[in-house]
């Protein structure tokens, strides 16, 4: 009997780190899971400690090869949260500083600045963004102008800047690659995804200095290979991609007009635009969906800050659940005539409002109001955000002739609630097909190493493979559906800064 063989997916994200190892059949052979520490030093600031993101994924791996072993594995594939900004010594691999998280709202007054030179045409037209913190940029230049020395030391050429894919390809190479996949590098702001070249006004602008950039790389590409010292042997990584470029890969999202939406710590929806670059008039988010031999597929995409992390607020500040799986009966003993609405934009507002300064709140709330009540409006409110962006991302593909699927996609953690499915398939007014593979985003980052080594098969084989394991169907009358979304705008807008 021959050996059997693996592909190593690791999936480093925003609250832990998982390295799996999927079989040629993608299914989960061995996992391991590491929690990531979350640092917050003043209101609006968050950050990771990059050497324990390195150590979480070196545990994870290790866990995982030993289960499996290091010489079954025929390539490991990458998925990482994206625009989270690291600077690390080029000699040395050490860190300069934490991670600023894409969460972060440092930098918001820089973006402001940004906005009021008239930058938001030049953005939008070349990265498909909107000028946010979100985005790497300012987040790279407010570590170059407050870590001291640091623009010096990048300006002499000692210095890498990278997303979490080009730190983690760093280090497991020993420093031998300093690369940035392709759908990363259109999460920076700084990349021009029409010509795939970064961008030299952006960088001109602020005050980037080009030596500290990682050159450009496809979505399967040769990452080189990791350093034996990492797991005994030196193993091809051979995929990349960012985490929701990863999730819909894994939810076999290849046709134009496909969708999917990932319900992790926030929610990410995401559209296949096929070969065009939508310009969004909703203010999505033109992105690359991957890129395979030089030929960039797109995507329109949009983000909601807190999804999964509503409910971990529910439960970590408010107490109002012990574990975030009490949601789901909780939830199903508020009172359906309830008016409470959670607006939860403790981070602002993502897509398509982008409003940095909205801050969260409750509305509606009266004497009758109970937990259930709090807890369901916490839920329900991941659900108005989402036909914020579905409703934006429809108009935008139909003005460009693209037919958008009358289904949506849905995978992570929050999947598996299911009073939460069926009110989101009640506020859409539509089919929602849930993954058969709870780890989608690593089966993403496995399918794209997988292929690049033969492994697995092509998108038509692996699309035709795609089943759900569920599906919710609308229950609501339109009337209702219409009638509670009207309650959501109107809270939307009390929370809105007055700009």
């Amino acid at each position: 009997m021959s050996e059997r063989r693996f592909v190593l997916a690791i999936d480093q994200g925003t609250t832990s780190t998982r390295a799996i190892a999927f079989d040629e059949e993608a299914r989960v052979c061995a996992a391991a899971q590491v929690p990531l520490t979350q640092i917050y030093p003043a209101p609006g600031e968050v950050e990771h400690d990059p050497e324990e993101i390195w150590q979480s994924v070196l545990t994870a791996a290790r866990a995982v090869l030993k289960e499996v072993g290091a010489q079954s594995i025929l390539a490991i594939g990458i998925t990482n949260q994206r625009e989270t900004t690291l600077a690390w010594d080029r000699a040395t691999g050490k860190p300069l500083a934490n991670a600023i998280v894409w969460q972060d709202r440092r930098t918001a007054k820089h973006c402001d600045q940004l906005k009021r030179e008239g930058w938001d045409a030049h953005v939008a037209e070349t990265t498909g963004l909107v000028i946010d913190p979100y985005f790497s940029a300012t987040k790279l230049a407010w570590l170059l102008a407050n870590v001291p020395g640091l623009s010096e030391r990048a300006r002499a050429g000692e210095v890498c800047f990278g997303t979490v894919d080009s730190f983690l390809l760093f280090k497991l190479t020993g420093g031998k690659t300093h690369v940035i996949e392709a759908s990363n590098a259109a999460r920076t702001m700084l990349y021009d995804i029409r010509s795939g070249r970064w961008n030299e006004r952006l960088l001109d602008r602020l005050g980037i200095p080009r030596e500290l950039l990682p050159e450009l790389r496809d979505s399967q590409d040769d990452f080189g290979a990791t350093d034996s010292e990492h797991f005994g042997v030196a193993i091809p990584i051979r995929g990349v991609a960012g985490d929701q470029q990863a999730a819909a890969y894994g939810q076999a999202c290849f046709a134009p007009g496909m969708l999917k939406a990932t319900y992790g710590t926030g929610c990410f929806l995401l559209a296949n635009t096929g070969n065009a670059k939508v310009a969004s008039t909703a203010r999505m988010l033109a992105t690359i969906f991957h890129q395979l031999e030089g030929r960039r597929t797109f995507a329109l995409e949009g983000s909601i800050f807190m999804a999964g992390a509503t409910v971990q607020w529910l439960r970590d500040s408010l107490g109002l659940i012990a574990e975030a799986a009490e949601s789901e009966a909780l939830a199903q003993r508020a009172d359906p005539k309830s008016h409470v609405y959670l607006v939860p934009a403790f981070q602002g507002l993502g897509a398509p409002h982008w409003d940095a300064e909205a801050r969260a709140a409750i509305l509606g709330l009266t004497r009758a109001a109970s937990a259930a009540d709090i807890v369901a409006a916490g839920l329900e409110a991941v659900a108005f955000q989402t036909r914020d962006l579905l409703d934006a991302t429809r108009r935008d593909m139909a003005q460009s002739g693209i037919p958008a699927s009358e289904s949506l996609r849905v995978d992570g953690g929050m999947t598996a609630n299911g009073w939460f499915l069926q009110r989101l398939a009640d506020i859409l007014g539509e089919r929602i097909e849930v993954a058969r593979h709870p780890e989608t985003t690593a089966l993403g980052a496995a399918f794209l190493a997988g292929q690049a080594s033969g492994f697995y098969g092509s998108q038509d084989e692996l699309r035709r493979a795609w089943v759900p394991s569920r599906a919710f169907e609308p229950a609501m009358s339109v009337d209702e559906r219409e009638a509670r979304y009207a309650g959501w705008l109107d809270a939307i807008a009390k929370v809105r800064s007055k700009v």
